[in-house]
């Protein structure tokens, strides 16, 4: 008999420790896929998504996101916005200090802009705050820093002065571009702030550990504002380019959720893994890009005739199968306040009808059957992308083209396409903010993400006529007239419209799917994790 009691209080012990509460100790820790490597944890210098994924767990803006990835307030409690739509007042939590005890004041966010939009910065992203009145400027170097919209009124209140009205304001603070960085750490250690040893923030994590291509080790900030309903204590951020490696190490219990779907599995893991699946519409395009300053890609008809060699459907329908949709505008549906009908003109036409147009257009660029274009095609080591890099070389080939596949790691990639070092390439852009101008932009001459250097005076003009046209459905016509424009001069080659592609395992909890893509760690928790 005792020894019976014996082993029912040890089985008592362990059920007590497999349990859905955690018992003392039990550190509750998230092992999340992310994609790619990290390449810094700056908010300055960062342009990727599995990026944002970090940054946006240790540090916290403005305005943050919910759990369903819609705006709160973050660093601020509340704010006002003047009768003309122009100036924005924020009020910042009282109370709320970086990781290291000091104050975080609007004086914080003053100085962070004026980094961002420091021209020797040469931020990718800094564009995005190009709505603050005179941000151009400061980013062009025609005017100080000093001129720059954004004043502190006192250490707790926020005044932004805008070049025109953006409703999407709240939306477009939650991007890293407007995080702040910690002025007193900065101020003294320059860019080696953001190394782990250095790091100072202000988000519900901060970094503890980074093995390069290995893992990246964040732990719960227990100065965070909201910390006392931060469940998850350790997230461990690993870099998954390769979306089949990663499914074979979820499938083993060493991931709990992936944010990337290797297509080639997709049948698989409809009919065994249905129900952990997190696949909904998306605010993201896939595209391809030529580089316009590069001949015979300076060339219109060249462009056209890529657009029309590229097969949306086959590709969504027999390649990836993953329920998405072919792309003939560059804008996703459903965006805010736009119409979206502009499109390619040949959408109506049958694949062997675009062909013989592609054909007769690369003829009379001087291309041929025995003069065939030789140039290259770029895009991420990633099994999706391998997918479809020979489908494109085939398709092309129709059209008397010979593109060299050219495959690199996911950050080099894009690293390329804003130095411009490419000739064709594969891209992807996902919505900041739920405004068309968050792809139109790209479009913009001199954008920091304008990849193929395409340049239209007249679509800069429109999109300059946009901004300060105040009647949302006026604007929103001629944000189209300009995607129309842009599309009728093939800057770019749009192919599907894409759905989020997460794997999500049944124990993970609060994660809500929506068409941000956004899941920030602070609102998941762990529950009967076998």
């Amino acid at each position: 008999m005792k020894r019976l009691r014996a082993l029912a209080a040890l089985l008592a012990v362990f059920l007590a420790a497999c349990s859905e509460s955690s018992p003392p100790g039990h550190v509750m820790t998230l092992n999340r896929g992310n994609a790619a490597e990290v390449k810094s944890l700056d908010p300055d210098y960062i342009d990727g998504t599995w990026e944002a994924n970090v940054v946006g767990d240790i540090l916290t803006g403005l305005v943050t996101e919910d759990a369903a990835g819609q705006p709160i307030p973050g660093a601020a409690t509340s704010w006002e916005v003047s009768a003309d739509g122009k100036t924005w007042t924020f009020h910042l939590r009282k109370g709320a200090v970086w990781s290291d005890g000091a104050p975080v004041t609007a004086e914080d966010f003053v100085y962070s802009y004026r980094r961002l939009l420091n021209p020797k910065m040469a931020a990718p992203y800094a564009y995005n705050l190009w709505v603050i009145k005179n941000a151009e400027e400061v980013n062009s170097g025609k005017l100080p820093p000093e001129a720059l919209g954004a004043r502190a009124a006192d250490d707790k209140t926020l005044v932004l002065t805008l070049e025109h009205p953006a409703p999407y304001l709240p939306q477009l603070l939650m991007h890293q571009t407007a995080y702040p960085v910690p002025r007193h750490i900065v101020m003294k250690l320059g860019d080696a702030w953001a190394q782990v040893k250095n790091f100072v923030g202000n988000g519900a994590y901060l970094p503890k550990e980074w093995i390069p291509n290995d893992h990246l080790t964040l732990v719960k900030n227990p100065k965070f504002y909201d910390a006392a309903h931060v469940r998850i204590q350790v997230v461990n951020y690993y870099p998954t380019q390769d979306s089949e490696a990663a499914l074979r190490r979820l499938r083993a219990g060493e991931l709990d959720l992936q944010s990337s779907i290797p297509a080639a599995e997709i049948v698989w893991l409809r009919k065994n893994m249905a129900q952990d699946l997190r696949m909904v519409d998306y605010l993201a395009t896939n595209y391809l890009i030529v580089n316009c300053k590069r001949p015979p890609f300076d060339d219109k008809r060249v462009r056209e005739a890529i657009s029309l060699a590229y097969n949306r459907e086959a590709v969504v329908d027999k390649i990836m199968r993953l329920g998405e949709k072919p792309a003939y505008s560059f804008v996703p549906p459903h965006m805010a306040n736009y119409p979206g009908t502009a499109r390619l003109d040949f959408g109506a036409l049958s694949y062997p009808d675009r062909i013989a147009r592609a054909q007769s257009l690369m003829r009379a660029a001087g291309y041929g059957p025995d003069h065939p274009l030789h140039t290259s095609y770029s895009t991420a080591a990633d099994p999706n992308d391998t997918l479809v890099a020979p489908a494109l070389q085939s398709m092309l080939k129709q059209i008397y083209i010979d593109a060299d596949i050219v495959q690199v790691d996911t950050a080099v990639h894009y690293k390329n396409l804003q130095q411009h070092q490419f000739n064709i390439a594969g891209a992807s852009w996902i919505a900041d903010f739920d405004d068309a101008t968050n792809f139109l932009d790209l479009l913009r001459t001199g954008s920091g993400n304008n990849y193929g250097q395409w340049s239209n005076p007249k679509y800069d003009a429109l999109m300059d006529e946009a901004e300060q046209e105040p009647d949302a459905q006026k604007r929103g016509q001629i944000l189209n007239q300009a995607e129309q424009l842009a599309l009728d001069d093939y800057a770019i080659v749009p192919i599907n419209f894409r759905k989020t592609r997460n794997i999500v395992q049944p124990y993970v909890k609060g994660w809500i799917s929506n068409q941000r893509d956004f899941n920030r760690t602070r609102w998941l928790w762990i529950e009967g994790k076998p």
